[in-house]
């Protein structure tokens, strides 16, 4: 950030005003917001506590091309609408900016607006780093000082954060995580005591990450944090910003990674927030057919317009510069993408070549993930995207869109299908498995089994599953082995590694309480066992994205529902074996053959007793036998558990 003495000579300061006519921009940050190139607006956009002529108080800036007045009100000044005007630059860049004496951090503050054809309107700042508590609205004048401990982290996080890492990612609701009261949706855990309790469970399971859905600032509970207000501010919902800071800090020092969601696709309508923020479509498309979400009742950000466009990277890399984020999942690509989503025919106007792709949007994307990886090259960003477009996860230079990984929803709703179907079926649907590996090289995928799949009636994870309760376990324990050594990142909701037994409830906590019951207990330790089995073997992650790095064994045993396959390191030694049996009949002496090595050990079984299994069809010992030296082919003996996965080394 600039000086103050650097300003001191450029403009008159009168300290006889309520607002002194002070500015921390200089020509290039204007002429890059304008252009869409300036990426660290938070630097200068805003409240900024500094010091002039010797006096301490508040800079404030705000973009407002529409207005004709801008005043700044809050606690100091009664919320009085007249009493502390901004001044305009004359570069007609729509910028309102001064400085107002004794103005402190933690002060509330909003900017009241005459805008557009003379409407009126009192709005938060849309640069602030700390909101009042909802149902509150006003921003709160805060410095980010932070003395942070994660050095140790930042400074190996690219071999944690690599593609060719483990990804095994815990996704997190932090307000219904844990409650001080479950059945009490007005009280919440502080961020400290949310670190105090995540922290450990986190590390204990073995997950590398956590994923939280959205922590920005946002005023209605039910929108899970995806109709955001905030793009600056932690919500205020747990504490302060610092308080966050130093959750993130703690996550790193025990050495897990931290993903934040991100929504640059839409915003909502509250009246505090960005939607029509100078009395017109300032940051949202003026055409409906481009900038209303018919799905979620909310608006799209004009992606053609540099300043929206500055605005929305600069978030990006806000995150990532003061809170050492190490990823964001960027939510609902497939909407800030296409034209047509969720639209017929007549409610969307195709593009300048007939298609109906975003032009605008495609760019954002693409500078978006340059930027991102420019700055801070050890880091991933993940698309929520669910359609067949192509290059997701390419690099740009190779015209794809840039993204680290892609979700892949298509595994998600064929890999449910499957379980979903009663296990004499299964033999019908043998290619909804199979299938996946027809077209996972073409991104980088992220395998999700998210909050989305346990709630609006979907029902969850556990009941799912066909057949009685034992079933219902062991199914559910192979589905987890299926994911954990299917090539991929691996994403898993809060609950669904216990086997939660009613939906997801935003309003409510996660089932602690079934954690008495050896069923629940059993698959929490299945879950941990898998994480551990996943980071202890490098073929399970070291070439998760290559096609050398996986190989079908059998998929000739429809009828009885067997299916093996290969994951490969970098030599033979690291290979492992995956045997699945989709079925509740028990396979004794079942015969497989693999090429290249002659000693294999079982090193997870899905039925293990201290899973809840029966914990009696296991292999202490693998048999193996040469039967083709010429082509090293051995032929593997063992014993299949009912609706049970083996894994070899």
């Amino acid at each position: 950030m600039a000086t103050n003495q650097r300003y001191e000579e450029r403009h008159f300061v009168d300290s006889t005003r309520t607002v002194w006519n002070y500015s921390l921009f200089t020509d290039d940050d204007v002429r890059n917001f304008q252009n869409g190139t300036h990426y660290s607006l938070y630097r200068v956009f805003g409240n900024k506590q500094i010091e002039v002529l010797g006096i301490k108080g508040a800079y404030f800036a705000v973009w407002a091309p529409n207005a004709t007045r801008v005043t700044v009100i809050g606690n100091f000044n009664d919320w009085n609408k007249e009493e502390h005007p901004l001044f305009v630059r004359l570069d007609q860049s729509g910028i309102w900016e001064g400085f107002i004496p004794h103005v402190l951090a933690g002060e509330s503050y909003k900017y009241h607006i005459h805008g557009f054809e003379g409407v009126q309107v009192d709005k938060g700042d849309p640069f602030a780093h700390f909101w009042e508590k909802r149902p509150l609205t006003a921003s709160i004048a805060w410095e980010l000082g932070y003395t942070w401990k994660d050095t140790a982290w930042m400074d190996t996080r690219g071999k944690h954060n690599a593609l060719d890492a483990p990804w095994s990612v815990y996704e997190v609701h932090l307000a219904s995580w844990m409650r001080p009261d479950k059945h009490d949706e007005e009280r919440y855990n502080s961020y400290e005591q949310i670190t105090e309790r995540l922290v450990p469970y986190v590390k204990e399971m073995g997950f590398t990450h956590v994923e939280l859905m959205p922590v920005m600032e946002h005023p209605f509970d039910g929108s899970w944090g995806y109709q955001g207000t905030g793009f600056f501010a932690p919500t205020s919902r747990f504490g302060g910003p610092q308080d966050f800071m130093a959750m993130v800090d703690a996550l790193h020092q025990a050495g897990i990674g931290v993903i934040l969601d991100w929504v640059p696709s839409h915003f909502p309508y509250d009246a505090h927030g960005l939607f029509k923020f100078d009395g017109t479509h300032t940051y949202e498309y003026a055409d409906m057919r481009k900038g209303y979400h018919p799905d979620w009742n909310s608006y799209i950000f004009n992606y053609a317009r540099g300043e929206v466009k500055s605005f929305l990277i600069s978030s990006a890399r806000f995150w990532c510069e003061q809170f050492h984020i190490d990823g964001l999942r960027v939510d609902a690509v497939s909407s800030m993408l296409r034209l047509d989503y969720s639209r017929t025919e007549g409610q969307w106007e195709p593009n300048v070549y007939g298609g109906n792709g975003n032009i605008e949007a495609i760019a954002f994307i693409k500078d978006l993930n340059e930027t991102l990886y420019r700055d801070f090259p050890d880091i991933q960003t993940i698309a929520e995207e669910a359609t067949d477009w192509p290059g997701i996860s390419k690099p740009t230079f190779m015209n794809g869109l840039g993204f680290g990984m892609k979700w892949m929803m298509g595994w998600m709703h064929d890999t449910l299908n499957y379980f979903k179907t009663d296990p004499y079926g299964r033999q019908f649907k043998q290619d909804q498995l199979s299938f996946s590996m027809m077209y996972f090289f073409n991104e980088n995928f992220m395998l999700p089994l998210s909050h989305d799949e346990v709630v609006h009636g979907k029902s969850p994870m556990l009941y799912k599953m066909p057949g009685d309760d034992w079933q219902k376990f062991a199914n559910l324990r192979l589905l987890y082995t299926y994911m954990f050594t299917h090539p991929g990142g691996k994403l898993l909701f809060m609950g669904n590694e216990f086997g939660a037994t009613r939906e997801w409830d935003y309003k409510s906590e996660l089932q602690w309480d079934l954690l008495q019951y050896p069923g629940h207990e059993g698959m929490r330790q299945c879950v941990q066992q898998l994480n551990k089995l996943y980071r202890n073997n490098p073929a399970l992650y070291s070439k998760q994205f290559k096609p050398e790095g996986f190989e079908w064994i059998d998929l000739n045993h429809r009828q009885e529902s067997v299916v093996v396959f290969k994951r490969k390191g970098s030599s033979a030694a690291e290979d492992v074996l995956v045997l699945l049996n989709m079925t509740p009949v028990v396979r004794q002496n079942w015969q497989v053959y693999v090429k290249g090595k002659a000693a294999w050990k079982e090193i997870f079984n899905s039925n293990d007793k201290a899973f809840w299994g029966t914990g009696d069809v296991y292999n202490p010992d693998v048999v193996t036998e040469l039967v083709d030296e010429d082509s090293d082919t051995y032929r593997i003996t063992v014993h299949l558990p009912a609706l049970g996965g083996v894994v070899l080394r």
